[in-house]
């Protein structure tokens, strides 16, 4: 892993933050793989939820754009698409633990697409999510177009991308795009306190309800019944779940495991 992701592990919380400040956590050809390679090693067993989030003022500003105009350094758009954000949204929607974008400030381009396909998504009140493409004659990419109009509504979803409107912490949460947006003075305690009640809950129902959800995006009512039935008869037979009926009977607190 190169130096422009750290990821840090404690609690069971594996902390990925994307590290080229100087840049406003800019993609370039690097980073991605290295970012590929920290979602990878959060499928081990130690890890029960995961939190992305950005080193200095902004949370990713996209693209790098010096990457893309240098000829000696540019590897093409179906290079950055297909190698670079195609791989970072699949795996955060795959990996089987719970993800939160801690939006630390300006999620631009990609780097606001990456934050809005994560399960939770925490801003600081400072923070503002654009979609710039259309700046710069592109369109919106890293499933953008896909989760973007699921999350605010079709209407909302077109006149932001296009117009590239710059959407602060308080008008994301309102319009729904994310789950909370918080005083800056509060903002990494509670991300990391929503992160570690992320990791202690039962870790194979929150990735069951994880895929529930992925395919809620193609499934018929009637498959996504059968796909319910499937998913809660599995996470019935868990060890976390029989602590959970436990912990109920008792009356006291339920101490998950992930298993």
């Amino acid at each position: 892993m190169s130096d422009s992701i750290t990821l840090q592990i404690e609690n069971s919380v594996a902390t990925i933050t994307l590290n080229r400040p100087k840049v406003f956590n800019s993609f370039n050809r690097e980073m991605a793989f290295a970012m590929q390679d920290a979602l990878d090693r959060c499928r081990e067993d130690d890890v029960r939820a995961v939190m992305i989030t950005g080193e200095g003022k902004a949370f990713c500003a996209g693209q790098d754009i010096q990457e893309i105009t240098d000829p000696d350094l540019n590897p093409g758009f179906k290079a950055i698409l297909d190698d670079h954000y195609n791989p970072i949204v699949l795996k955060i929607r795959n990996l089987e633990k719970p993800v939160l974008a801690a939006v630390n400030g300006v999620a631009a381009g990609a780097g606001a697409n990456i934050a809005i396909c994560c399960d939770v998504v925490i801003a600081t009140e400072s923070a503002a999510f654009i979609q710039a493409f259309s700046k710069i004659g592109l369109i919106p990419d890293s499933a953008g177009t896909f989760f973007l109009p699921r999350l605010i509504g079709f209407g909302k979803a077109s006149a932001t991308m296009m117009l590239a409107d710059k959407i602060s912490a308080a008008e994301a949460e309102q319009m729904g795009m994310i789950y909370k947006s918080v005083p800056d003075a509060d903002f990494f305690a509670t991300a990391k306190k929503t992160a570690q009640k992320l990791a202690a809950l039962p870790t194979v129902a929150l990735a069951n309800t994880k895929k529930a959800l992925n395919q809620s995006f193609y499934n018929t009512v009637e498959e996504q019944l059968a796909l319910e039935s499937k998913l809660q008869i599995e996470s019935a037979s868990t060890e976390d779940y029989a602590e959970g009926v436990a912990s109920f009977m008792e009356k006291r607190k339920p101490e998950f495991k992930g298993k």
